[in-house]
């Protein structure tokens, strides 16, 4: 059974930075692609980054271009977003998910963790 698990969320001001894991396990980490997604309470998931296997390449949601940098670790099956200079409009449940196309579309991940609450105060 596929698992997803974020950790490193919580409470920063803005300007801070925070990063944010997500641990995997039963499917085959180099395969996949891996996702951050992130979701405010009323308003639909927004793509946030992305990032392939074996030959890594990287895409970012234009709102986090030049702050966020994702990251990946294949032997220890783990996916990494760095956040800096955050701002109040960052703050969401953040969510990281597993699939084979490079796109920021969260209809096309197949497996998916409970997400990590991120906080940004002003």
């Amino acid at each position: 059974e596929a698992q997803l698990v974020e950790s490193g969320g919580g409470l920063v001001q803005a300007g801070g930075s925070l990063r944010l894991s997500c641990a995997t396990s039963g499917f085959i980490f180099d395969d996949y692609v891996i996702g951050w997604f992130r979701q405010v309470p009323g308003k639909e998931r927004e793509g946030v980054s992305w990032i392939s296997g074996s030959d890594p390449d990287t895409d970012y949601a234009d709102s986090v271009k030049g702050r966020f940098t994702i990251s990946r670790d294949d032997a220890k099956s783990t996916a990494y977003l760095q956040m800096n200079s955050l701002k109040p409009e960052d703050t969401a449940v953040y969510y990281c998910a597993a699939g084979f196309f490079k796109l920021l579309r969260d209809d096309l991940y197949d497996y998916w963790g409970r997400g990590t609450q991120v906080t940004v105060a002003s």
